[in-house]
């Protein structure tokens, strides 16, 4: 389940990206918000009149910070490639689980890890700054949401926050998707792809990390996540047909190296 979680999430995101020559990056993020709201809601069923201004709030930030990890994400895909993207996406997780540790280990996992993004980001005639940028707004995102479902999973009983949130995020993609769909208008291709997306990289990875993680413990869960921008990289080259450097490459594997020996160090501490 969660391999298939993994290659799902990056395979939606590839076959997300094909439309973006049709409606762009923001025409996919608003299809994708949609089909994961309807999911997310029919799972979750929110009760929202019972909620209360305390569980409002992290609710709201959580939507904001759904429809702005998506669209930033997918922008930066468009403008440097799957594996880089969700590389620097993933800096996000693992600077949360890094934040606070004083141990030896986590201080040099740090290092490693940002020489790793030094190496991705480094200075070339070529380099998208921009879209590095909104790579790293992604990671900021995915932090945020890490900390807020911590939240929301204290003031409201199952996934009602979450999905909560996702209809919302949904919502506010309502007038940014219609103006994009009216400006360039999609084909039955198009649709089908960002459809694709939201139910490959929204739908299907909820429900199988729900259930992977009534199976196996936390630890190892979060370093399996590690392997997402290696299969980003290796979804990217089969499905896009992007290819990497061998710097690039060394500098993915030293990320995701990163979070397994963090995690594994905090599993053998915490034993």
């Amino acid at each position: 389940m969660m391999c298939g979680s993994g290659l799902s999430n990056q395979t939606g995101a590839a076959i997300g990206a094909l439309a973006f020559p049709v409606i762009g990056p923001a025409g996919v993020v608003a299809v994708r918000q949609w089909v994961a709201a309807v999911v997310l809601l029919s799972v979750g069923r929110p009760r929202i009149r019972s909620f209360t201004r305390e569980q409002w709030r992290p609710v709201l930030l959580l939507a904001a910070v759904f429809a702005t990890m998506n669209l930033s994400l997918y922008t930066a895909i468009d403008r440097i490639g799957l594996g880089l993207a969700v590389t620097l996406e993933f800096l996000g997780p693992l600077a949360v689980a890094l934040a606070g540790s004083r141990r030896a280990v986590d201080l040099g996992c740090a290092v490693v890890a940002g020489l790793g993004v030094v190496t991705l980001t480094r200075p070339q005639p070529s380099t998208d700054y921009l879209g590095i940028g909104l790579g790293l707004l992604a990671a900021v995102c995915w932090a945020s949401y890490i900390l807020l479902n911590g939240t929301i999973g204290r003031r409201l009983p199952g996934a009602e926050g979450s999905a909560a949130a996702a209809g919302l995020s949904g919502l506010l993609f309502v007038p940014i998707g219609v103006a994009v769909l009216l400006q360039h208008p999609p084909t039955a291709q198009a649709l089908l792809c960002a459809a694709a997306a939201g139910i490959l990289s929204s739908a299907v990875p909820f429900l199988s990390d729900m259930l992977a993680l009534r199976r196996v413990p936390a630890q190892f869960f979060g370093i399996f996540m590690s392997v997402n921008p290696v299969l980003a990289a290796v979804v990217g080259l089969v499905v896009l047909g992007e290819s990497l450097s061998w710097s690039a490459w060394a500098a993915i594997v030293a990320v995701v190296g990163c979070n397994a020996v963090s995690v594994l160090a905090s599993g053998r501490r915490g034993g």
